[in-house]
């Protein structure tokens, strides 16, 4: 009787642990796979916000040439600010701007592959690829109504019948190798590189529709912080000191 009793038990408890086994394995493979969907969502929702907080508020814009050297050197990860000149503000002398340079400083061209444009402009805007070859970081030398000449007889640029002392610029490099004078028209803006003699700015186009003034409209933001590299890390040096002297110009 004990041996049937045994044989009985054991009979009936087979079958509920060979069950067991299978169940428990089954439950490990979905609590993974439920594991990666939440961390395949997750990551989705990262990148969906990166991408709306870099389109509406801060944009991290890669530098690509040595136009803005000694301030900003190629590599260089500047965050742009979307939000300076959205209540009322215009850019100011001195300003690090952001602009779209289509129809300044780049004729318009025909559309490309919609689908490689949105994917490279992803990445631009994570800072991750070169920027658009028609967005351009330059600063602000002259605003709408100013009298823009180069040079005075120290070799300073003049706005407004005041010589400007600009100590951002390029070591060696002077104020401009092109004699001009130009007056800004309203909504308007003149810019230049900080290293002038590797700058390709408003004195290149001066010949061309538009007289290579950028419509503020056309401006993205401005350049307020550096985040990358770690070293060097914090805002950009105020540029703005260097114009409180020059008065607001009289001209349309």
């Amino acid at each position: 009787m004990d041996t049937e009793a045994e044989l009985t038990q054991r009979g009936h408890s087979s079958p509920e642990q060979g069950e067991e086994g299978p169940r428990s394995a089954f439950s490990g493979r979905d609590r993974r796979s439920s594991s990666w969907r939440r961390a395949g969502l997750l990551g989705v929702v990262c990148t969906v916000f990166l991408l709306l907080f870099a389109n509406f508020v801060v944009q991290p814009f890669l530098i690509p040439s040595r136009s803005m050297e000694p301030t900003l050197k190629v590599g260089d990860r500047v965050l742009v600010n979307k939000l300076a000149y959205r209540f009322g503000q215009e850019p100011k002398r001195g300003d690090v701007v952001v602009f779209d340079g289509t129809g300044s400083f780049v004729r318009e061209r025909p559309a490309g592959n919609p689908v490689g444009e949105a994917v490279h402009g992803a990445f631009s805007a994570l800072g991750l690829a070169e920027p658009s070859d028609t967005d351009f970081v330059k600063r602000v030398v002259g605003v709408g109504g100013d009298d823009v000449v180069c040079c005075d007889a120290a070799g300073r640029i003049k706005v407004n019948g005041v010589a400007v002392d600009e100590p951002y610029l390029h070591p060696g490099d002077s104020p401009s190798a092109v004699p001009f004078r130009i007056v800004v028209p309203l909504g308007t803006l003149w810019v230049m590189g900080d290293h002038r003699s590797q700058s390709r700015d408003s004195r290149d186009h001066l010949g061309e529709p538009g007289g290579g003034m950028v419509p503020v409209e056309k401006v993205i933001g401005r350049a307020d912080w550096l985040g990358w590299p770690v070293t060097r890390w914090g805002s950009l040096p105020d540029g703005a000191g260097a114009w409180s002297r020059v008065g607001s110009g009289s001209h349309g």
